[in-house]
């Protein structure tokens, strides 16, 4: 007979087996398969990933494929005062984990993976405001460096979806000051 404790211990296991099966929505290489995945940190909340057909505006190009899904597990849009007031253009700094490992997200606005070192850079080509929020985006790459084979390589568009926080600070400021606020997104390359 087994105890409350044991059963609810195997019951977390099987689902977070479950959940880490139906997370993955690419299909990996071999070698890929054989190394072992980065897990979230535990400040990364779990949320089902936005579908691109129901996010009008900022979509992709027809006849792209889904390549990456990428989640926020830290960060932060950093503005600067001008003018007294932070409601100017923000830079991004954070750490994504998904589907191809960790990236870092920083000034570009900017992608590196950090398993290959591949990285894109992009350029803001449809916006989505969403109240309370910074606004979900489509971006095109603009820039490749790095492996012909890297995580990042095949990437053309990237979304910005699911968005929360990071909202430019209210109230004035001195200019020249910085404020980094958290914020939450999920990351979807298409290629």
């Amino acid at each position: 007979m087994r105890s409350p404790a044991r059963t609810a211990v195997l019951a977390g296991a099987a689902v977070a087996v479950v959940g880490a099966l139906t997370a993955v929505t690419f299909q990996a290489s071999a070698a890929e398969q054989a190394r072992p995945r980065p897990t979230a940190s535990p400040t990364a909340t779990a949320s089902p990933t936005p579908a691109a057909s129901t996010v009008p505006g900022i979509n992709p190009p027809a006849g792209l494929r889904k390549i990456g899904v990428y989640k926020v597990a830290s960060g932060t849009q950093t503005y600067t005062c001008a003018a007294g007031s932070f409601a100017g253009a923000s830079v991004p700094e954070a750490k994504l984990v998904g589907t191809g490992g960790w990236l870092h997200h920083f000034k570009g606005p900017s992608w590196q993976s950090t398993r290959d070192q591949s990285l894109v850079t992009a350029t803001k080509v449809g916006e989505k405001a969403k109240a309370g929020t910074i606004a979900e985006l489509l971006l095109q790459v603009n820039s490749h460096s790095g492996p012909a084979t890297g995580v990042l390589a095949k990437a053309a568009y990237i979304q910005r979806l699911g968005t929360s926080g990071g909202v430019a600070p209210a109230g004035t400021c001195t200019d020249g000051a910085t404020k980094a606020v958290p914020y939450g997104a999920t990351y979807v390359f298409w290629g």
